[in-house]
């Protein structure tokens, strides 16, 4: 009998982040607020009411004050045992949620997709949450990102060790949704660019929001060799005004649980139009 694979992300430290992100300064995540308003500009655009919310994540107050505000019954799941005390938050990991079926008519999740163990299995399981017709809508940092920093840490004299996350691109989420069931699936991409005077202050907004390594075969600590080495090839590719601009590709998607009235893709072979008659010439062209 096969071995189920070795997790590629350790749940302890994401335990151990989350925490860490609730007894930071408050604005210390400069991520978090931009990924809500653009979270809730989409939701704006949905002419319908969702009675029962679910959010995944409980670090944000003011995007859990905002949804509080529009009147909907918030459940919130938090895998950080500290965050989920201090707000009264569901503990769980999003692989392992244990709620009933079909009690949701929105799912938020405003990033952490990139770093679960098994996204089709969480991706199943959340569908399952949504009542017929719900919305999952979420975000995460995706292919692309922090460029920058990714040819650091290959700087000569840097020990060749996986240090970051792998990383989804827009097509494989795509995929995943329309796999997982979700029916009318969007997803498209938000270039944000942040400009760092160096690398160490880089490496404090990536601990802030959450996104530093949570790989399961933890890396060893860096050298203090190794870190002059990854700052000074960091500082290297520095405009010319001596700040770095680093890259962060934030990964916006959305799909519905399905319902009978949603509208359904023509069934193949069902047009009237033949593209051969659509490309002839008309008289007017010669």
């Amino acid at each position: 009998m096969s071995q189920p694979p070795a997790p590629l992300f350790s749940s302890a430290r994401h335990r151990a982040q989350r925490d860490r992100m609730a007894r930071q300064p408050a604005g210390a995540d400069f991520l978090a607020p931009i990924i809500a308003e653009t979270l809730l500009d989409r939701l704006s655009m949905v002419t319908r009411d969702f009675a029962r919310t679910l959010l995944i994540g409980a670090h944000d107050a003011a995007l859990i004050d905002h949804l509080r505000g529009t009147g909907t019954a918030l459940t919130l799941v938090e895998a950080g045992p500290g965050l989920a005390a201090a707000t009264g938050a569901v503990e769980s990991e999003v692989n392992a949620l244990d709620l009933p079926f079909a009690s949701f008519d929105l799912i938020l999740w405003p990033g952490g997709f990139d770093s679960v163990n098994d996204v089709p299995g969480a991706l199943v399981r959340l569908r399952a949450l949504l009542a017929p017709d719900g919305l999952l809508l979420g975000s995460f940092v995706g292919d692309g990102s922090l460029a920058r920093l990714r040819r650091a840490t290959m700087a000569d004299g840097v020990r060749p060790i996986a240090r970051m996350h792998p990383q989804v691109d827009l097509a494989a989420m795509g995929n995943l949704l329309q796999r997982t069931g979700f029916t009318l699936p969007v997803v498209d991409v938000e270039a944000l660019t942040v400009r760092y005077a160096d690398w160490f202050a880089l490496v404090r907004d990536l601990r802030a929001a959450g996104l530093s390594s949570r790989l399961a075969a933890a890396p060893p600590p860096l050298t203090r060799d190794e870190v002059a080495r990854i700052a000074l090839a960091f500082t290297a590719q520095a405009d010319a005004d001596g700040r770095i601009a680093e890259s962060f590709r934030l990964i916006h998607f959305s799909g519905w649980a399905p319902h009978p009235d949603q509208p359904r893709p023509a069934r193949r072979g069902s047009g009237t139009a033949s593209l051969a008659d659509a490309l002839k010439p008309r008289p007017d062209q010669g």
